[in-house]
């Protein structure tokens, strides 16, 4: 169903406009006097404006047509013009006409009326949505350097220990083949709480856009604030984080939710004390076997931040042997897929090992890079459908 409004010179040829017109439902107005014209398009609701571009006489038309556009700026005008106007054709083309169609002095241009407002609709309709796909291009990128500010840019470099991290958002496509990266609540942190103390650390706020980046900001504002408090055991400092963010309206909102892997690593020891909070389990690589274990099992890691104020979390060590390498990261690694719309198998934790155990030869970088290189892999081109933030330590003496 169209709405289309139309001012006409012609009052011979309204009944016939009319008639060809106001059929399937459409509905259309047809007016000979100027000032009817404009309050009609004044009123909005219309799908379409047929001007002919002598009305109500060619020295007014122009000054007319201005003021409807102006009226109604996303409603496509259609001028219907004489074959001596191509030159005011010309100036009403400049003013933003949408479209035109030229009388022939049968009237047979008459038939065409309704076909070319269901063209100029749906022409607008496209404009449309591919303007309104670019703003949320722009907004879904303006929320996503948002969330990637908080990720920090220079990695420490203790004596004896190599570190890579990387971030990676989840893609979706808009416009057919045009990929536009996520916003969503993935992060990693590291810094030293003094010179023997490393904080290692990874969270996922449930969701995307800006809920689940509001959500990841307000943990890494609170870890940030609270870390020179210096909790030695990161149970207690997860449950402490739990029970702020358990009052938080920001994450709380929609049944929202964080899950996080909290760790402190002793420089001089090398032990690492971690915590999980619904993360996945932290992964440990003998450089020297070429093995890989998943330290300690599911029972220890903890409900999901912001679920349970009372939540009583554990906190596990090991000591980091030489020449090893150890993997922290957040759900979107393991669970990369095909999107074969089927029942499908992740790349799951054995798929971690395998890309692990080959990249046991390869710096540091290189490893990181062919995890994520192998993990996407795996989705045949479809791309990981969740955000993923991966640390990647290697303790070399």
């Amino acid at each position: 169903m169209l709405r289309i409004v139309i001012g006409w010179d012609n009052p011979a040829e309204v009944e016939t406009i009319e008639l060809l017109l106001n059929v399937d439902e459409n509905v259309a107005n047809v007016v000979t006097e100027s000032s009817h014209f404009e309050d009609a398009a004044a009123r909005g609701g219309w799908d379409v404006v047929v001007q002919a571009l002598s009305f109500p006489t060619r020295e007014e038309s122009l000054s007319i047509f201005k003021r409807v556009h102006s009226l109604n700026d996303d409603v496509p005008v259609i001028g219907v013009w004489h074959p001596d106007e191509i030159v005011d054709l010309a100036r009403f083309i400049s003013y933003g006409l949408h479209s035109h169609l030229m009388r022939d002095a049968e009237g047979n241009f008459l038939f065409l009326l309704i076909s070319m407002a269901a063209a100029a609709h749906s022409a607008a309709q496209a404009q449309r949505a591919k303007l309104l796909a670019e703003r949320l291009r722009q907004e879904v990128d303006s929320v996503r350097r948002l969330q990637e500010s908080v990720i920090p840019r220079d990695l420490p470099r203790p004596a004896g220990y190599n570190i890579a991290a990387r971030y990676e958002s989840s893609q979706i496509n808009v416009l057919g083949t045009v990929p536009v990266a996520m916003a969503g609540g993935d992060y990693y942190d590291v810094f030293e709480v003094d010179d023997q103390t490393l904080i290692l650390l990874v969270g996922d706020a449930s969701g995307h856009g800006v809920k689940a980046c509001m959500s990841i900001m307000t943990m890494h504002t609170l870890i940030r604030t609270i870390r020179s408090q210096q909790y030695s055991n990161t149970a207690d400092f997860v449950t402490y984080v739990n029970g702020r963010l358990c009052s938080s309206e920001v994450v709380q909102d929609e049944g929202g939710f964080i899950t996080l892997l909290y760790s402190t690593l002793d420089l001089t020891a090398h032990c690492l004390r971690w915590t999980s909070a619904g993360a996945p389990l932290p992964l440990l690589q003998d450089l020297n076997a070429n093995e890989v274990v998943q330290l300690e099992d599911e029972e220890k890691g903890g409900l999901p931040l912001a679920m349970y104020d009372d939540w009583i979390y554990d906190s596990c060590e090991v000591t980091l042997p030489e020449n090893s390498r150890l993997l922290i990261y957040t759900d979107g690694l393991e669970e990369a897929h095909p999107d074969t719309g089927e029942d499908h198998e992740e790349f799951g934790v054995d798929g971690i090992i395998s890309s692990l155990k080959s990249s046991a030869q390869l710096p540091l970088d290189d490893a990181l890079e062919k995890l994520f290189s192998d993990s996407s892999a795996y989705t045949c081109g479809h791309g990981r459908m969740d955000d993923t933030s991966v640390l990647l330590v290697e303790r070399t003496g």
